[in-house]
């Protein structure tokens, strides 16, 4: 039996993950539209294709680790954002937590 669910195994397919990465360019790209609206919703549909792109797309995770060392800072509200992990365990050994580096 495979150690993977259902759910892992579909975005597995190169054309899944194509179609999930275009549908995150599309959100982020209509989210100035969403953003006229009042309320939030412009940042929110940003986040959502943001998600969608980073997990889809090897070209666009090395796209935002070199947005993220030119601009630290706004790295560092994007992963808090995402709720990365890796984000987490680096504030957790920025404020001294030795139990953080091992994981």
């Amino acid at each position: 039996m495979s150690d993977y669910s259902p759910l892992t195994r579909w975005r597995a397919n190169p054309m899944v993950r194509t179609c999930l990465f275009g549908l995150g360019v599309m959100l982020m790209l209509g989210s100035p539209l969403v953003g006229v609206i009042p309320g939030p919703g412009g940042v929110f549909v940003f986040a959502a294709g943001l998600a969608l792109a980073l997990q889809n797309s090897h070209w666009a995770k090395r796209q935002y680790v070199r947005f993220k060392r030119w601009q630290p800072k706004a790295g560092r509200w994007a992963d808090w954002g995402l709720r990365r992990r890796s984000a987490k365990r680096r504030e957790a050994i920025a404020k001294g937590d030795p139990a953080a580096r091992i994981d």
